[in-house]
């Protein structure tokens, strides 16, 4: 399976308010984890940046003038994330806006709603109540977060994927992280057993033959705890 963590940096809160982006930060994972194929673009706004927002992300006049505007990257930046990958985008509605209000402009066909998993909507959901800013959850989960003293939308996206993973249920989720699995390789880890990849995704079990000595202590056990056991009743008949 296929996701992209995307995030966006703007000039405002509303692309129908003569708003742009000025930056793209995207990150590959395949079935949950990172891959190392990334794409990160920033882009010329065609206007100059408000205060408000270079407060947040640091993005100036000055730097964007010499980048692309939207439309030359536009193409790239489709064929990266693809036709049908997941989009995992905290409020997703805000990045999903200004992406479709540019494709609009240049008449492109706007991105799908349903693609977008929002990473907020997950943590609303799994924290009733409790604070789901990125800064927030990696605070819960206790990720480094120290670089982050202005918004950055490939910094954030990294962040984001690590959040991501701890709220599918964390280091656990997939029983297997080896990155050599995500092509369904097999390797050894360091107790001898196979690594099965994602058609698997399990180690394979250890064989263990049970002892007549253990068999004996089990079944006294079971006679002295549990009357008439049903399955020492089947047994003996």
């Amino acid at each position: 399976m296929r996701e992209i963590v995307l995030d966006t940096e703007t000039t405002g809160l509303d692309p129908y308010a003569d708003h742009r982006l000025v930056e793209i930060g995207c990150i590959e994972l395949i079935n949950h984890m990172p891959t190392g194929r990334q794409y990160h673009q920033y882009i010329n706004p065609q206007r100059p940046m408000p205060k408000e927002a270079f407060d947040v992300h640091g993005l100036g006049d000055e730097f964007l003038k010499d980048q692309p505007v939207f439309a030359e990257v536009a193409d790239e930046f489709i064929e990266f994330i693809g036709e049908d990958s997941v989009l995992v985008i905290h409020n997703a509605s805000f990045d999903m806006k200004f992406l479709n209000a540019e494709l609009e402009w240049l008449n492109k066909p706007r991105i799908a709603m349903e693609r977008a998993l929002d990473t907020v909507q997950m943590a609303r959901k799994k924290f009733p109540g409790s604070p789901v800013s990125l800064d927030a959850l990696c605070r819960r989960f206790k990720i480094d977060n120290s670089n982050r003293t202005l918004h950055g939308a490939l910094l954030d996206s990294d962040l984001l994927a690590q959040v991501y993973l701890e709220l599918l249920g964390g280091r656990q989720h997939g029983l297997s992280l080896d990155p050599n699995a995500l092509n369904g390789d097999q390797d050894e880890d360091n107790g001898g057993r196979r690594v099965l990849g994602p058609r698997g995704n399990r180690l394979e079990p250890r064989p263990h033959v049970i002892s007549d000595e253990e068999l004996a202590a089990h079944r006294a056990y079971i006679e002295a705890k549990v009357k008439d056991a049903l399955w020492l009743t089947r047994q003996d008949a």
